[in-house]
């Protein structure tokens, strides 16, 4: 009896070694006599006991790694401080245990200088403006490395670019100064358009005075009240205004005016007619 309960105890504490589970989104490697056996997938796995062991157990789900702000400098010799983050993922457990040692380090390591390569490349302005293709760029470049290390490069964002102090005073100041210089162009370009609106107002309104006057000659009248009217309407702004001035005007000029008038309406001969008729 005792023989057979020793086989059970052997045979259960034998499943019970052999027996191995492994958790969902995991994967683990299994050497036999020190040389890689085979790979374990998620759930119940079984080994044979002191022959094989399970050397590593990792997952193979999407990874983060923050990468601290690092100190690089672009073409044109500014120094910046740059930050970002990498996401990624095992591909291939075998090859990140078998090809390299430390594997956080290693894609630490790597996507700080690829990082410094890029932003080396670029000036500041174009850092700043072109941070989505220097993040597919980086985004490239590390996947043709990291793949022969089992791993997928997913993502990378490039967090912040500061600038130092000095610098960034200089951009504000730049901005600033362009943001001054698009409302003058805007304001100027208002003006302008005021002015031709004014303009063709003002030549809309004289071709109806002019027509007004050649279809009924008596307007004349009216003419003349108008012309008064505006004359009035002007010395009033002038007396409201803190620099005017008074300007005496001949009442003997009024006929000059309204010839100079009658000349712009009606054409210098109908004018010269008038006059030889009244002589």
């Amino acid at each position: 009896m005792e023989p057979i309960i020793a086989i059970v105890l052997v045979l259960i504490g034998y499943a019970l070694g052999s027996a191995k589970l492994i958790n969902q989104g995991n994967e683990a490697l299994v050497e036999r006599l020190g040389q890689y056996h085979r790979k374990l997938k998620p759930g119940l796995n079984f080994i044979v006991p002191l022959l094989d062991q399970i050397v590593m157990e990792d997952t193979t789900r999407e990874q983060v790694l923050d990468i601290k702000p690092q100190n690089v400098i672009t073409r044109d010799n500014i120094y910046l401080e740059v930050d970002g983050v990498v996401y990624w993922r095992v591909t291939d457990i075998e090859k990140s245990f078998y090809e390299i040692d430390d594997l956080q380090q290693a894609l630490t390591n790597l996507t700080t200088t690829t990082l410094r390569e890029i932003i080396a490349q670029n000036t500041l302005e174009e850092t700043n403006a072109a941070r989505a293709s220097m993040n597919t760029a980086l985004l490239a470049q590390l996947n043709e490395t990291t793949a022969q290390w089992g791993v997928g490069i997913l993502r990378v964002d490039i967090q912040s670019i500061t600038p130092p102090e000095s610098v960034r005073k200089s951009m504000e100041e730049q901005r600033a100064a362009e943001i001054s210089s698009r409302a003058e162009i805007l304001e100027a370009e208002g003006r302008r358009a005021a002015a031709i609106k004014k303009a063709e107002g003002t030549k809309t309104s004289m071709q109806i005075i002019s027509e007004a006057l050649r279809s009924n000659p008596e307007s004349k009248e009216i003419l003349r009240y108008l012309v008064a009217q505006d004359y009035i309407n002007a010395s009033y702004r002038l007396g409201e205004s803190e620099n005017a001035k008074v300007v005496f005007v001949d009442p003997g000029k009024g006929g000059e005016m309204m010839d100079l008038i009658s000349q712009m309406t009606y054409g210098e001969e109908h004018v010269n007619n008038g006059e030889n008729g009244s002589t």
